[in-house]
């Protein structure tokens, strides 16, 4: 991840403050880290604490004249190698699927030409309901990489899949589309050795 720039989005879950240690881990891999967060989302964990750990301003509102200024959900963007969202709710899963751009979040995904990581997390009820069933396989199929809930006990005190993922699981996911096309337009032949015959007999 050493120099890859990253978008880091947080959306209101519970699991928002796991944000805080993700983005500690982004950048002790030398990444360069910026963030944004939902209103919601800053309920959970203040704007304060991103800044501090990434060095960089946080984007909270797509409407604030000083930010729109700047266009940060446009900056967000643009200058990003992969754009991470975690924890991500419902209702940011539903607005990428139909297009939204109402908040930080969903604008600064709807303009993101850059791979996208997605880290759900909700009450397992809402997970499985069929709306965002639906909604998860049209970001799939959009090439939006999800990075499945896990199972245990969530906040709500319900016992299902719906705990935001594992960091360590995020944080190889984000490695790997950091990576992508280091080697493009190399070109490399492999050999499995020289081969090998028996002696004639005479």
């Amino acid at each position: 991840m050493r120099g890859k720039r990253i978008t880091l989005l947080v959306t209101g879950s519970i699991e928002a403050y796991k944000s805080v240690e993700l983005l500690r881990r982004f950048t002790k891999a030398g990444a360069i880290v910026k963030v944004g967060m939902s209103k919601a989302a800053t309920s959970f964990v203040g704007p304060l604490t991103f800044e501090a750990l990434s060095n960089s301003p946080v984007a909270t509102d797509v409407c604030d004249i000083a930010s729109e200024r700047a266009m940060s959900h446009i900056d967000l963007a643009d200058n990003c190698d992969v754009c991470v969202i975690a924890p991500a709710t419902a209702d940011i899963i539903a607005k990428l699927a139909h297009g939204f751009a109402d908040d930080i979040v969903s604008a600064t995904a709807l303009a993101c030409t850059t791979p996208i990581v997605i880290a759900p997390a909700m009450n397992v009820n809402m997970w499985q309901n069929p709306a965002t069933v639906a909604n998860i396989k049209t970001l799939k199929k959009r090439g939006m990489h999800i990075v499945e809930p896990g199972n245990g006990e969530l906040a709500c005190g319900y016992t299902g899949e719906g705990r935001l993922a594992d960091l360590d699981s995020i944080e190889l996911v984000t490695s790997r589309y950091c990576s992508r096309g280091d080697l493009q337009g190399v070109r490399v032949m492999i050999t499995a050795g020289p081969t090998w015959e028996q002696l004639d007999a005479v």
